[in-house]
């Protein structure tokens, strides 16, 4: 399935790729919804304490306005963005719309000549580094004078050092709605000199500046930043540069996911959705006794009837999506009935398909031998707005980033199929005789609840799913991560991808600020946007949850280190000891991830499986030795066999027999 869809992709990369030539007519940028218009800021509304590039730092203040209506208090106010090769500008209108930043934000700016070894910045090794009193990174949550864990790279894909971004990553993501200050300190470069701070800061930093100065008004917002530094400890002394910056809310994040949710479940009720079956194959295999497809049909809030690829949601005169009369959304599902079923009606379950594909994946081998082996009915749809058939929608969302909105909304859109697919499994298709055996008795027990089970991409996306869902109070998410612009450079997948960017958007600098700007958008249909409600913390008309991730040592696709900030950030405890003494460079490795201390565990839980493939990368590249892993957590009995056991009882189970869990690829 990856092969297929990569050579898919490649087809739509080379068809918009061609249009980067003279005389190219640019795709035209899909119409946004209205939205505020921005404050008027200094000049061209870049930040003149990083002359690198415009929004440089990022995240940052210095973008947004007080908006006494939003729950941070603040709104982005961006004017000036990124412009493609053909000179199409971003338009910031949808991300004006947010009341603070990512909650996952990498924090982005140039030093020129900057060495991290020789300054001393936290690595990806050594993560408890970054909290050192006298790290020369310092992130600081404002309210509680709490420092934030990172780590710091320097951008590996950079072709010229002027242009190589300097990106600290938040090890655990920053709470929602609250305010941070960051201090960059005693930079050195590969001599071991100082580096000074730009002329800029520098008057920043220095006396008052006249009534009339342009840098006066920059300057009163960094007294500001100084303050709060001071007063948690951290003074001007080689202070390079410093800033400040909010993140979003949680009705910012998720509010219109919840309120398509809630507004298309009012309209429902107690009912099932309405469905149809297209096709039942009975005796597909040893495994699978009967194999069902058909359509559920939801409400659909997208602008265009029935919501194809490259449409955006419909907004209300309320500013909340809202669906245009009668537009429907179909939502294709197939389901693996295992022939045990037959005699004993199996568990419902979601599964979630990987990157860019569709439903019939529930039909892959290992979905059919969880089904078999442990009793499992699963029924799967399209993650839809990163499904099969918007491999062209994300490809030109990438040659012309305002477009990019369409797929954050189809996602949220898609999210909702899955919602309307578990509610009819559980209240509706038991009715059809599709769903039953020759006596007329369900195959589905309706008297369980429902679960979820993903993997890849369908362990990012499954995580949002969960965090959503009123009905799912388990699932497991497979070889996942969260944060996009955290998983891009570091994926075997993107380069077929990033060959669009390289066109469109041929600065490296620019690259990663476009990263972070999508992931503002990516985080309302995936993960990284909801992880601080999966687990406890339940968004309001959902029930806490459980989650049981699966990671892949050295996985190509996925990369582990995402997982791990997300297990840090959701709660989750860890299987130790993970891997064999000496497998990790870390100095602590899985730092700040707690151990599992007993089983059964009754908790959200992360397991290594460790295949003998290489340590990834420690910079921002993707895994190039070796065999990819990727497959191998799914593929093992005892990894389905843990699985089954949390699905079913919300209990981790150890079958690795308090060693780290191995896999032996073939075996």
């Amino acid at each position: 399935m990856r092969a297929r869809v990569l050579r898919a992709a490649a087809v739509a990369v080379a068809f918009v790729t061609a249009a980067v030539s003279p005389g190219a007519v640019a795709v035209p940028p899909a119409s946004a919804a209205p939205a505020p218009a921005a404050s008027p800021a200094t000049g061209d509304g870049c930040d003149p304490v990083d002359p690198a590039a415009c929004l440089l730092p990022f995240p940052s203040d210095w973008y947004t306005v007080r908006d006494a209506s939003t729950p941070t208090g603040r709104r982005v106010a961006m004017r000036t963005t990124l412009r493609n090769s053909l000179g199409v500008p971003i338009r910031p209108d949808e991300w004006n719309r947010a009341d603070g930043f990512s909650p996952g934000s990498m924090l982005l700016t140039h030093v020129p000549g900057l060495d991290l070894a020789r300054t001393g910045a936290a690595p990806i090794t050594d993560i408890g580094a970054s909290l050192r009193p006298d790290a020369p990174i310092a992130i600081i949550e404002t309210a509680t004078g709490e420092r934030w864990p990172y780590w710091a790279e320097l951008d590996a894909a950079a072709d010229r050092p002027e242009r190589r971004a300097l990106i600290v990553r938040p090890a655990r993501n920053f709470r929602e709605g609250h305010r941070y200050v960051v201090a960059l300190r005693g930079l050195r470069d590969a001599a071991g000199d100082p580096i000074p701070p730009n002329p800029t800061f520098a008057k920043v930093l220095g006396p008052e500046l006249p009534p009339g100065d342009p840098l006066r008004e920059r300057q009163r917002a960094g007294r500001a930043v100084l303050a709060d530094l001071a007063r948690h400890g951290v003074g001007r002394d080689g202070l390079h540069l410093a800033w400040d910056f909010t993140v979003a809310s949680r009705q910012s994040l998720a509010g219109r996911m919840l309120h398509i949710r809630d507004d298309a479940l009012a309209r429902l009720g107690r009912s099932s959705p309405k469905f149809v079956v297209t096709q039942v194959t009975d005796d597909v295999d040893e495994r699978i006794g009967r194999e069902v497809k058909g359509l559920v049909f939801a409400p659909s809030y997208l602008n265009l009837p029935g919501g194809p690829p490259g449409s955006q949601f419909h907004y209300g005169r309320d500013g909340r999506p809202a669906r245009l009369p009668g537009n429907t959304q179909a939502v294709p599902f197939q389901c693996e009935i295992p022939r045990s079923a037959f005699d004993r009606p199996a568990r419902p379950a979601l599964y979630g398909h990987g990157l860019l594909g569709g439903e019939g994946e529930v039909g892959a081998g290992n979905v059919k031998a969880m089904a078999a082996e442990h009793g499992f009915a699963f029924c799967a749809t399209k993650w839809i707005g990163m499904a099969s058939e918007d491999v062209p929608n994300v490809v030109t969302a990438l040659a012309d980033l305002t477009r990019f909105q369409t797929v954050a909304d189809r996602l949220q859109q898609g999210m909702l199929g899955f919602i309307f697919l578990g509610r009819a499994m559980t209240r509706g298709f038991t009715g059809h005789e599709a769903f039953q055996n020759a006596g007329g008795a369900p195959l589905i027990d309706t008297g369980v609840r429902l679960t979820y089970d993903g993997n890849s991409q369908g362990g990012i996306m499954g995580g949002a799913l969960t965090a959503v869902s009123p009905d799912i109070r388990r699932a497991v998410l497979g070889v996942p991560g969260m944060n996009y612009s955290t998983l891009l450079n570091r994926s075997s997948d993107y380069p077929t991808y990033g060959q669009v960017l390289n066109a469109f958007y041929p600065d490296k600098l620019d690259q990663q600020i476009a990263f972070g700007l999508i992931q503002m958008l990516w985080d309302r249909g995936e993960a990284n946007g909801y992880a601080q409600h999966m687990t406890g913390s339940p968004l309001p008309g959902t029930p806490s949850h459980k989650v049981l991730m699966h990671v892949a040592f050295g996985d190509h696709q996925v990369a582990p280190v995402a997982a791990e900030v997300q297990a840090r950030t959701i709660g989750a405890r860890l299987h130790t000891p993970a891997v064999r003494p000496g497998r990790l460079p870390d100095k602590v490795p899985y730092w700040g991830i707690p151990g599992i201390g007993s089983y059964p565990y009754n908790g959200s839980a992360m397991v290594v499986w460790d295949s003998g493939s290489p340590v990834p990368p420690l910079t921002n590249t993707p895994p190039t030795e070796g065999r990819d892993p990727h497959s191998d957590p799914r593929n093992a009995p005892e990894a389905r066999r843990q699985k089954a056991a949390f699905l079913t009882t919300g209990k981790v189970i150890d079958v690795c027999a308090g060693a780290p869990c191995t896999i032996t690829p073939g075996s």
